[in-house]
């Protein structure tokens, strides 16, 4: 499907597309426009959180609101996240504030009041730890879960605004990414910036994702790009990441990868949802719907729905099950190939086969050669599935 330019502040309702091939269900309850959508509880859930000063959880079945959760700030929440095992959230807004919530009854738990408008928060895989970032300082605070009580504030990790923050899945480290186009690895046992990497990127980074094995970090940006960042071999330094273009013809807000790290999503400035093929790094289906800017992407385990919040007041639910079926697809299947890809080992020779994200760019040697010389090489795991 060929992309068309867009001008992002048109509310003009596009018709052709994604919209045809693929069932999407509209969500509506917010008054104002949308700044986040999780797929959460075993994706039998979403959390949305708008300008609107609210968030609302959802049931993913029914597509109907179960709770509102208002009174709490007084200006637009930026994000929000699900707390795990909790049955709690966290939501951080422009008013300078993070609030815990209990999902069940609605009621707030804690309020933290914070330096600067708060543009992103993370909870930790582990549920103990919720990290924030700062406009004021350009910083993160990392906070108790439990009683918000701040325990690490970092000024001046990124000489502009950080715009996302992200625990990787171990816990133990904190990805930020900023406006000065550069991406940080903060560590929580040194208590330190480990990977500062200037990314390939030409405009503000936007967002980020981890895979759920936190061997890859995908950035997102508003130089229309996505790039993928190999942090297990730190292939990146000799040659920078690996860049998925051609998928938005705006800036690209937000990304999200699946449970096994098959497929990528992400959102856009200019209306759309792409989702990504991580064998070819290519985009295979462009997802039309929004009457204006799509602001976040979630995408279930499952990898059968999309989860898509919008500046034109909705929140979309995609389903993508038949992913393969949509005529889209089937085409880009035929101009990419199987995404498997033939490499000639730099040591023996002999031709080898890799995936794309497995990385032809990244692998020189076949196995045979890498276990011949193990302690020059990591070798990477699967990706974890789930359960």
């Amino acid at each position: 499907m060929a992309l068309k330019n867009i001008d992002p502040l048109s509310l003009d309702d596009p018709t052709e597309g994604g919209e045809e091939e693929v069932p999407v269900k509209v969500l509506r309850a917010h008054s104002a426009g949308l700044t986040a959508a999780h797929l959460c509880f075993h994706d039998s859930r979403i959390l949305s959180s708008s300008s609107d000063s609210t968030a609302v959880l959802w049931d993913a079945e029914r597509c109907v609101p179960l709770r509102v959760f208002d009174g709490g700030h007084g200006a637009a929440i930026s994000e929000c996240a699900v707390i795990p095992d909790r049955n709690r959230m966290v939501t951080v807004s422009w008013d300078k504030k993070m609030i815990a919530w209990d999902l069940e009854t609605g009621q707030t738990l804690w309020t933290s009041s914070l330096a600067g408008l708060l543009t992103s928060c993370s909870v930790s895989c582990d549920g103990r730890l919720v990290v924030c970032a700062a406009d004021l300082q350009s910083g993160v605070y990392v906070s108790d879960a439990a009683s918000g009580q701040t325990l690490h504030h970092v000024s001046d990790l990124h000489r502009s605004t950080v715009t996302r923050c992200r625990f990787d899945p171990q816990s133990q480290r904190i990805a930020t990414v900023s406006a000065d186009r550069t991406i940080k690895l903060w560590d929580l046992v040194a208590q330190k910036t480990t990977v500062s990497i200037n990314s390939n990127h030409s405009n503000v980074v936007s967002n980020c994702c981890f895979t759920n094995n936190g061997h890859f970090l995908s950035t997102a940006s508003w130089d229309k790009t996505l790039q993928l960042w190999d942090l297990q071999t730190g292939a990146f330094w000799s040659r920078g990441g690996a860049s998925l273009r051609t998928g938005h013809d705006g800036s690209v807000s937000s990304c999200s990868f699946s449970a096994d790290a098959n497929l990528l999503v992400s959102s856009s400035y200019d209306r759309t949802v792409a989702v990504w093929d991580m064998s070819t790094l290519c985009h295979t289906l462009i997802l039309k719907g929004h009457s204006d800017w799509v602001t976040d992407v979630s995408i279930s385990a499952d990898k059968k729905w999309v989860a898509s919040a919008s500046k034109d007041g909705t929140l979309r639910l995609w389903n993508i099950e038949n992913l393969e079926e949509t005529p889209e697809v089937i085409e880009k299947r035929r101009s990419h190939g199987t995404g498997i890809h033939i490499v000639m080992c730099e040591e023996c020779g002999k031709p080898f086969s890799v995936s794309r994200l497995e990385t032809s760019e990244l692998l020189t040697k076949c196995v045979f050669c890498r276990l011949k010389s193990p302690t020059r090489y990591r070798p990477q795991p699967p990706p974890l599935m789930s359960l």
